[in-house]
């Protein structure tokens, strides 16, 4: 039996696992948070869920899917992802170093939105996720949540039931995201307060995580182009 009722609350699941994963939009956010307040990283996580906005109008325009049938595509984003997440790498290092506590009094404007939305538009992942995923949400029809469980799989085959291509899932796919990019900065602001150090250590942090990305992602490109 399908389970209309659940059904948003299976697609805000699956915004949360879109966004959580640790990854160089989570550490721009992180960053921004510590650095700016929890407006700014509020802000930088509304660029990497714009992105998502445009795959999913890409996505049911058929426009996305283009991408499979040009094999340079993905090698170029991988090479374009990677040098925005090396070069966002060295303004973090750079915040790290001069970061004295949590939230600088600072004239520099808050850049998080940008960078965000720019690492997701070139980010294979997030693309990769709208050409399997996205498109088994959108398709109508219906999704057993628990059949492919491992384990549980076998007993709960059934019990969970919700339609894909619905009203609901995906108004509950984007409230997932929302409450990340919403919970996710206030968490780090709420500690931030407590720690002063925290600022310039979430700056490195994120500036190890967007370099290590980086280098994957150039190592990546530069693979599939040889």
């Amino acid at each position: 039996m399908v389970t209309t009722v659940l059904t948003p609350f299976v697609g805000a699941v699956f915004g949360i696992a879109l966004a959580a994963p640790p990854g160089p939009m989570n550490a721009i956010i992180a960053e921004e948070s510590v650095l700016r307040g929890w407006t700014a990283g509020f802000r930088a996580g509304l660029g990497a869920m714009l992105a998502d906005v445009v795959f999913f109008v890409g996505t049911l325009a058929g426009v996305v899917a283009i991408i499979d049938q040009y094999p340079i595509i993905r090698p170029a984003l991988y090479l374009v992802g990677g040098v925005l997440m090396v070069y966002f790498a060295v303004g973090a290092f750079r915040d790290a170093r001069s970061a004295t506590g949590f939230v600088e009094d600072t004239d520099e404007p808050s850049r998080g939105f940008r960078k965000a939305f720019a690492l997701s538009l070139t980010n294979p992942y997030q693309i990769g996720f709208w050409l399997t995923v996205g498109v088994g949400l959108l398709r109508p029809g219906t999704l057993d949540v628990f059949a492919h469980v491992p384990g549980i799989g076998p007993m709960l085959t059934g019990t969970l039931v919700v339609q894909t291509g619905s009203v609901g899932l995906l108004v509950g796919f984007f409230v997932g995201i929302v409450c990340w990019i919403v919970s996710y900065p206030a968490a780090l602001v709420s500690v931030g307060r407590r720690v002063d150090a925290f600022a310039p250590i979430v700056s490195l942090l994120s500036g190890v995580v967007l370099v290590a990305f980086g280098a994957i992602f150039l190592a990546a490109g530069a693979g599939a182009v040889v």
